[in-house]
């Protein structure tokens, strides 16, 4: 196993890694839309706060060799489900290979977040 940190990505915000690399996998733990260069959320609309999640997992992808199209799985949480057609427009720049994913709203995420996404890719 191999854990993932890198200071391009947000700091845990509690007792967990960025990622884990196991069997030919990565795991990376759900991202919200925290600047690491601020510790904060960056954004206030679903698609600002997308765009940073999808740099922080970009972040956590290089950190490790790969890139979006290594995904094979992601799951989805969004604050607020009217915000699924303003979060698949930014998710669909980046996820172009189409991954199985599993979206839903969720009551609250930390710090406030509108989104959060984590990613199980492949380490070919």
């Amino acid at each position: 196993m191999k854990i993932t940190s890198t200071p391009k990505a947000p700091n845990a915000v509690g007792p967990y890694s960025q990622a884990i690399a196991a069997n030919g996998f990565l795991f990376t733990s759900g991202q919200v839309g925290i600047n690491p260069a601020t510790s904060k959320i960056e954004g206030t609309t679903i698609a600002e706060q997308t765009e940073q999640v999808m740099q922080n997992l970009k972040a956590v992808l290089e950190a490790n060799g790969l890139d979006f199209s290594a995904a094979v799985k992601t799951t989805c949480f969004l604050a607020n489900i009217e915000d699924f057609g303003a979060f698949n427009e930014v998710y669909g720049k980046y996820f172009t290979g189409k991954p199985a994913r599993s979206c839903f709203a969720v009551k609250d995420l930390p710090m406030g977040a509108l989104v959060e996404v984590e990613v199980v890719a492949v380490m070919e």
